[in-house]
């Protein structure tokens, strides 16, 4: 259920180059499901007017809360990046459609691939697959190593695997460089991140079963703007999908790349 809520600041900081891991405290945390958003008023004014959409990357149900990571390289972010311990948080969601954790069966092996600020919500994906006996390999990749977070997280749920383009952690290059070098043994894949990297998976592992999590510019994140429409391949029923309220995941071969 979308509800609104004023949440508590737990605890903020920079993790990262302009990376920021922001927790936060609220009765919304009971309804979370991984690859789910949230979308936050980012000041107390209507300066900046929309809201930002932003994915949860933990969810602690005990606590009531959760965590989102993100970039602050807008006036929006930028403004979310000055808050601090006990401040209020204006937050609309859960959002969206998340990944379908039932698809993967205790004893199976899941690839988990992220680039970018696409990496956060596969943390808490992680974390569930690993609950339901599911063992999970991560191929992460990232621009360089100052803009790389959770090695220790990701590193403690399964085996990890970095590409960054300059090579300055990990392979050098881009994720399916590592696809190339570790040639991982799977059952099924997720993945979130830019449309080129979905595009490179959904070709590299076209007889797997995937689940890809898209990142689209979004105004109103209810699916009542139409400002995140993406084009559907021709074997889906609809000409379209809308990604805030459709997606963000869809399974592969749903959204046309």
């Amino acid at each position: 259920m979308i509800r609104q809520e004023k949440m508590t600041v737990v605890a903020q900081s920079q993790i990262a180059t302009n990376i920021f891991e922001l927790t936060l405290q609220g009765q919304l945390v009971q309804d979370m499901t991984p690859g789910q958003f949230v979308h936050v008023k980012v000041s107390d004014t209507f300066e900046p007017l929309l809201r930002r959409p932003i994915s949860i990357a933990n969810v602690d149900k005990e606590k009531n809360e959760f965590t989102m990571i993100y970039r602050a390289e807008g006036r929006g972010t930028q403004f979310l990046a000055t808050n601090r311990e006990g401040q209020i948080v204006d937050v609309l969601g859960p959002l969206g459609n998340g990944f379908p954790v039932e698809a993967a069966q205790s004893g199976q092996t899941a690839l988990l691939v992220g680039g970018g600020i696409g990496v956060p919500p596969l943390h808490e994906l992680s974390k569930q697959l690993n609950a339901r006996g599911v063992k999970t390999i991560h191929v992460l990749g990232f621009q360089s190593e100052d803009v790389c977070f959770y090695e220790e997280q990701f590193s403690a749920l399964g085996d990890t695997y970095y590409a960054t383009v300059d090579g300055s952690k990990g392979t050098k290059g881009f994720v399916t460089t590592v696809f190339d070098d570790v040639k991982p043994d799977f059952d099924l894949f997720y993945s979130c991140g830019p449309i080129p990297m979905l595009r490179a998976l959904e070709q590299y592992y076209h007889e797997k079963e995937g689940y890809l999590s898209f990142e689209e510019r979004m105004g109103c994140g209810i699916g009542a703007c139409f400002a995140c429409v993406c084009d559907t391949t021709e074997k889906h029923e609809k000409d379209y999908v809308k990604v805030c309220s459709d997606g963000p995941v869809f399974p592969k071969g749903v959204v046309a790349l």
